[in-house]
């Protein structure tokens, strides 16, 4: 990318390699959040054809907006955490379509049921390469002795969220237009004065809002061993704006539940090239099963104990 210090102020000019259409997407959200006044988020810049994307003569497209030139959000502040959260919520209470806007960029709503299905069918391919495979690193000893516990638990998790998911929930986000930023974590998370503003919206995306919850308390859940006293303060912090349906608590404990760490291991792993393996792979999967034990902990604490 490309900051620009111009006499509009900090700007970041970087390619563009999404659906085209999408942009359209992610302009109208971004005008309806800022129309909110709620949250400060970034502006995509039109050109002087009122395009959102300038494309040059290889076909690269580009895309013009402002930045916030500030520091991001300190996950090791347990105050600034609370407040991202609450930033998040406002976020979520004003990110979204009318029907009528739904149509007309022909949307669908995200399924977590298809994604798990999707990840469990990886998980199985690679488990059956590990174990035909004859000649192996440490690191692939070490990932088949941990496999069968977390395919179980991803198979057992996927096979509860069917149980549980209704076909009208994919309808009901769809008929609210409800939407997700995609990546909420602290790299997107700018302070600005006494606030937070959040930028990067490319992959937002139509689904439960629940899903930049459990992204971003995962991620400062590991940093913390799974602290349940954090979990609840994050949770606290984000129903005093935005109160969680019980339904999307639920979901949030299967998303949470699902052993996505371990999936990302796994694919990375498989994906990469298998001449030399990372130390750091070894080093993510001995923090996954070290912390095991205090996530199950708090699952139980935080969700399972609920009536």
């Amino acid at each position: 990318a490309i900051l620009c210090d111009t006499e509009k102020g900090c700007l970041i000019f970087k390619e563009y390699t999404g659906n085209p259409e999408k942009i359209k997407v992610q302009n109208r959200l971004l005008e309806k959040i800022t129309d909110s006044g709620l949250v400060p988020v970034e502006e995509i810049l039109r050109t002087k054809d009122n395009e959102l994307l300038a494309e040059d003569m290889d076909g690269k497209r580009y895309a013009l907006k402002t930045y916030f030139n500030s520091r991001e959000c300190n996950v090791y502040e347990i105050e600034e955490c609370i407040e991202a959260v609450k930033t998040l919520a406002r976020l979520h209470s004003v990110m979204c379509l009318d029907k009528k806007e739904v149509e007309k960029f022909g949307l669908s709503a995200f399924s977590v049921g298809k994604e798990y299905e999707k990840h469990n069918r990886e998980l199985r391919k690679v488990w059956r390469y590990l174990r035909k495979k004859g000649q192996k690193y440490f690191f692939e000893t070490a990932l088949l002795q941990e496999y069968d516990y977390y395919l179980d638990q991803a198979l057992e998790m996927s096979s509860q969220w069917q149980e549980f998911a209704l076909e009208s929930d994919l309808e009901y986000i769809k008929e609210e237009g409800l939407f997700c930023h995609g990546d909420y974590q602290y790299h997107n998370i700018i302070r600005a004065g006494q606030s937070f503003s959040v930028i990067n919206f490319e992959r937002s995306l139509m689904d439960n809002p629940v899903r930049d919850l459990c992204f971003f308390m995962r991620k400062l859940l590991e940093k913390s061993n799974w602290s349940i006293e954090l979990g609840d303060s994050l949770l606290e912090a984000y129903n005093s704006v935005r109160p969680l349906t019980a339904r999307s608590f639920v979901e949030l404990y299967y998303r949470l539940a699902y052993p996505e760490k371990f999936w990302k291991i796994v694919n990375f792993y498989y994906n990469s090239g298998k001449a030399w393996i990372p130390e750091r792979n070894r080093e993510k999967l001995n923090t996954l099963s070290g912390q095991e034990v205090e996530k199950q902990s708090f699952l139980d604490a935080i969700f399972r104990t609920i009536p």
